[in-house]
């Protein structure tokens, strides 16, 4: 199963879609310009259901194959997932199609998710060369909203019987349309951290008279390093970045009263993650107790770790190499990916797909590469077909 024919006419198309989706970004779950648009297509294309308003704004389509015989098919339900969302970051790549909305842009490449998996839908509806259901599934809020747990919390897999479910992502610095997955923990789970460190303010001349809480902040940013470097396994994978650290007006006389610490925590295994909100909480109560401040820690668990299932990633892999020719092992990603929710409902797999030698995401110069289109959309339309096969 090389790049679809069908699919290979519909580029030029597909890439359109993905430059004006590229023009007009949209954060979070306000993607209702994107998401209509996405509505509109896929009614056009005859799909069976579209629906709307699926975990906010997200977009559900149902696609029905041909059933094997006169029975009812399969029964079988196939999800595939894109993302629709863009990045609060200022576009500096100068393109002709570069984003209209100041302060954002398709820093990740979901715009090309979503035109591919439109293709994909395309392919579909007009082929139906499948024995079961496809739902195909455009996401919003991916970048920090959590828009993934609002469509699984809104009973979207209960809803459409969903029995497996694939996504993939675009990796920038991998040779272009190339694929690589992994069997198990893939993404990260993310956390973050607000701490609030209160002293006793006062002149800068009279150190003895206050608690300073840059002092205390800076002996807090330091010691939550030990529990990556001297809590954890070192053969796990453990990250706690400081990310912002906070304090005083600028007065150069003046010991401020308070200081703020923010920041975050990649974890791969869930006793690491218990591990590292644990000992913060305990550095943080000692470090207090070490200068006679007061430390309040406010841990917040994000998205969870993003696992493959064994099974589900042996079949996206043998669709990648039928499509591209091979798959290869990725690595571990420290990064945060909230498909992690739909992988927790349901088993399915997560795939990369190689953008060539661009930009990184989540950078102003970033852009998707339109020449993986045909690559991303066979694959998409592949799992389908190879996980439905027509009797």
């Amino acid at each position: 199963m090389p790049v679809l024919n069908s699919i290979a006419d519909l580029v030029p198309e597909i890439t359109e879609w993905r430059r004006d989706f590229h023009t007009h970004p949209e954060l979070q779950f306000d993607v209702q310009r994107t998401a209509g648009i996405v509505a509109a297509k896929l009614r056009e294309w005859g799909c069976d259901e579209v629906t709307e308003g699926i975990g906010r704004t997200g977009v559900v389509a149902v696609i029905r194959g041909r059933a094997s015989g006169a029975g009812p098919g399969s029964g079988k339900v196939i999800g595939l997932r894109a993302d629709m969302d863009a990045l609060p970051i200022l576009e500096a790549t100068g393109k002709p199609y570069a984003s209209v909305t100041p302060g954002a842009m398709h820093a990740c490449g979901h715009d090309g998710h979503t035109a591919m998996l439109l293709g994909a839908a395309r392919h579909l509806a007009e082929t139906r060369n499948f024995d079961g259901t496809a739902l195909i599934i455009f996401q919003p809020a991916e970048e920090g909203g959590g828009g993934g747990r609002e469509m699984v919390a809104d009973g979207m897999m209960e809803r459409w019987g969903v029995q497996e479910v694939y996504g993939l992502h675009n990796w920038p610095g991998q040779p272009a349309g190339s694929f690589a997955i992994r069997t198990g923990p893939f993404f990260a789970a993310t956390d973050e951290f607000n701490i609030t460190v209160t002293g006793r303010g006062g002149h800068a001349a009279k150190p003895q008279d206050v608690i300073d809480p840059i002092v205390v902040a800076s002996h807090l940013v330091l010691a939550l390093q030990t529990i990556a470097s001297r809590n954890a396994d070192p053969v796990g994978q453990l990250v706690v970045s400081v990310t912002l650290l906070q304090a005083g007006g600028g007065a150069h006389n003046v010991i401020p009263q308070t200081a703020r610490l923010r920041g975050t925590v990649r974890t791969l295994d869930p006793a690491l993650r218990d591990l590292a909100e644990r000992r913060m909480t305990e550095i943080a109560a000692g470090v207090a107790a070490t200068f006679g401040a007061a430390i309040e820690v406010d841990y917040i668990r994000s998205y969870p770790v993003m696992v493959n299932a064994a099974a589900e990633t042996e079949h996206a892999a043998a669709v990648a190499r039928a499509v591209g020719g091979a798959c290869a092992e990725a690595p571990l990603v420290m990064g945060g990916e909230d498909f992690a929710y739909m992988l927790e409902a349901r088993p399915g797999a997560y795939i990369l797909v190689g953008n060539g030698d661009t930009a990184p995401v989540h950078h102003p110069d970033y852009d998707f590469n339109d020449e993986i289109i045909p690559t991303g959309c066979s694959w998409l339309a592949g799992m389908v077909e190879h996980r439905l096969k027509a009797g």
